[in-house]
C-alpha cells in the first residue's frame, strides 16, 4: 500500500508522509466540516429540501476533493463556498426573485464557462500574471480574514458601537446569555491557547487536537449545565443527536432540477458573471494563498499544475448545481492542513472521503460547533499573516499594494474586494510613481485593474 501511495502522490518527494498527510487532511476536513451544517440551512431559505441539500453539499465536496487529489495532487480541498451561498439565497433568489431552480441553473452555467476557461488557460494566466509580493499580500489578508471568520464564528468579536467589539462578557451574565454565547466565546479563547501551547510544543496534529479538545469541553459543558443550547443566538447543542437515525436523506428534490426558461436574458446573464466574478477571485485566492503558505509557488510565483487544480474547480460547480447546490469553490481553511503538513492530494482524499461518510454519520459531524474551529481559523490565520515578512517594504510600489490587499480582505469581509483593491493600488502607484518603466508587468493586470474600476464605477 506505502508503494502504491507514494507512486501515486509522490510523498517523498514533497517531503511528506502517510502519517503527515492522514492527519492534515483530517484537520482541513475538521475545520470545514461547518459547510455540512451552514450550507442546508442557508439554502432551505429558498425553499429547497435542507435534506436534498445536505446530500448534495457531501457529496459534490467529496467529488470535488477527490477530483484535486487526482488532477493535481494538491492538499486543497473543495466544498459549496461561502459567500456564494449567500449570494445565491439572499440576493438572487430573495431580492432578485428567481425561484432556486433559476439560480442553480446559472450556477451551471458558470461551472460549464469556467471549464472553458480552464481548458484554454485563461485563469491560468491570470493567476501568473499577478506580481509576488502582491500574492503575498493577499495571502497575508487570507490569514486575517479567516481569523476574523473564527472569532466572529465563535462570538470572541460581535457588533457593538464600534462597528466591531468583544464579546461583552459581565453584560452576558445579566442578560442570561452567558450560559451559551459566553461560554462558547470563553471556550473558543481556551482553545487557542491551547492550540499554541501545542504547536510550540511540536505536538504533532496540534491543530486537530485542539479542535477535538475544544469540541469535547463544550460537550462536558452541556452536559453538566453550563453551556445551554439557545439557536435564537446561534448556539446549538454540541452532541450528536441521532433521533432521527442514520437515514440517508433522497436527493430527488435537488437532483437536475434545473429551468432554462429565462437563460438569455439580461438579468439572467447578470447573474452567471456575478457568480463568476466572484468565485474567479475568491478561487485564485484561496490558491495563491494555500499555495503560498505551502511554499508551493516558484520563484515567477507561478502555482506547477494549476490548470488540473481550477478544471477540479470548474468540475465540480457543475458537479454541485447537478446534485442541488451552489457554487462549489476551493476552500481557504485548506490552509490548515497545509499547517499541518499537508503537501499532497492524499491530504485531499483524506479530506474528500469524511464528506462521503458524513451522510451516513450526519449527527456526529454536525455537532461539531463553530467555537471548536475558532481555534484552528486563528492559529492558522496567524501563520499565513507571515507572508507579510517575504515583502519589501523598502520599495513602497510593492508593499502598500500588498498591504492594502492585506487590510481589504478582512475590513470588506471578501477576498475578491481585497484582489480588485490590491490589483487597482498595484497600478495606480506603480504607473503614477513612473516604477513601471523598470517593471515587468504584466498588461493582464492593467486589464484587470480597468475591469475592477468599472466594475465599483457601474456594478
Amino acid at each position: 500500500m506505502s508503494d502504491f501511495l507514494e507512486k501515486q502522490f509522490h510523498l517523498e518527494e514533497s517531503g511528506t508522509s502517510v502519517r503527515t498527510e492522514i492527519i492534515a487532511g483530517l484537520t482541513t476536513f475538521m475545520t470545514m466540516a461547518y459547510i455540512l451544517a451552514v450550507n442546508p440551512n442557508i439554502l432551505s431559505a429558498t425553499g429547497m429540501d435542507s435534506g436534498a441539500v445536505f446530500v448534495a453539499t457531501a457529496v459534490s465536496s467529496c467529488f470535488a476533493t477527490l477530483l484535486m487529489a487526482l488532477l493535481s495532487n494538491y492538499p486543497f480541498a473543495l466544498a459549496p463556498g461561502m459567500g456564494l451561498n449567500v449570494f445565491f439565497a439572499y440576493t438572487v433568489v430573495a431580492q432578485m426573485g428567481y425561484s432556486w431552480q433559476m439560480a442553480l441553473t446559472a450556477v451551471f452555467v458558470e461551472g460549464i464557462l469556467f471549464i472553458i476557461l480552464a481548458v484554454t488557460k485563461v485563469r491560468t494566466a491570470i493567476f501568473n500574471c499577478i506580481p509576488p509580493a502582491l500574492k503575498f499580500g493577499i495571502t497575508s489578508g487570507i490569514g486575517l480574514y479567516i481569523a476574523f471568520i473564527g472569532m466572529q464564528n465563535a462570538k470572541i468579536v460581535v457588533g457593538g458601537p464600534t462597528l466591531v467589539g468583544l464579546y461583552h462578557f459581565r453584560e452576558s451574565l445579566v442578560t442570561g446569555e452567558f450560559a451559551s454565547t459566553g461560554i462558547g466565546a470563553l471556550l473558543a479563547l481556551l482553545g487557542i491557547l491551547l492550540t499554541a501551547v501545542l504547536l510550540a510544543k511540536e505536538v504533532c496534529g496540534g491543530i486537530l487536537l485542539g479542535i477535538l479538545i475544544t469540541w469535547i469541553a463544550g460537550i462536558v459543558c452541556e452536559v453538566t449545565g453550563y453551556y445551554v443550547p439557545n439557536p435564537d443566538l446561534g448556539m446549538f447543542s454540541v452532541l450528536p443527536d441521532f433521533s432521527a437515525g442514520l437515514s440517508i436523506p433522497s436527493l430527488a428534490p435537488t437532483f437536475m432540477q434545473f429551468d432554462f426558461g429565462s437563460i438569455l436574458t439580461y438579468n439572467f446573464i447578470t447573474i452567471i458573471l456575478s457568480f463568476m466574478f466572484v468565485d474567479l477571485f475568491d478561487t485564485l485566492g484561496t490558491l495563491i494563498g494555500v499555495a503560498s503558505k505551502a511554499n508551493m509557488l516558484t520563484e515567477n510565483g507561478e502555482l506547477p499544475r494549476i490548470k488540473g487544480a481550477l478544471l477540479a474547480d470548474s468540475v465540480g460547480t457543475v458537479a454541485g448545481a447537478i446534485l442541488g447546490t451552489s457554487t462549489v469553490s476551493t476552500f481557504v481553511e485548506s490552509s490548515s492542513g497545509v499547517v499541518a503538513g499537508g503537501r499532497t492530494g492524499l491530504a485531499s482524499v483524506v479530506t474528500g472521503l469524511p464528506f462521503l461518510v458524513s451522510i451516513f454519520l450526519a449527527p456526529i459531524f454536525l455537532a461539531i460547533p463553530s467555537f471548536a474551529t475558532a481555534p484552528a481559523l486563528v492559529i492558522v490565520g496567524f501563520m499565513m499573516l507571515s507572508s507579510m515578512l517575504r515583502v519589501d517594504f523598502n520599495d513602497y510600489t510593492e508593499a502598500i499594494p500588498a498591504f492594502i490587499a492585506t487590510i481589504a480582505m478582512p475590513f470588506t469581509y471578501s477576498i475578491s474586494e481585497g484582489i480588485a483593491m490590491g490589483i487597482i493600488s498595484y497600478v495606480a502607484v506603480n504607473l503614477f510613481s513612473g516604477r513601471y518603466k523598470y517593471k515587468n508587468v504584466s498588461g493582464v493586470i492593467y486589464f484587470l485593474a480597468i475591469i475592477f474600476i468599472l466594475k465599483y464605477v457601474f456594478v
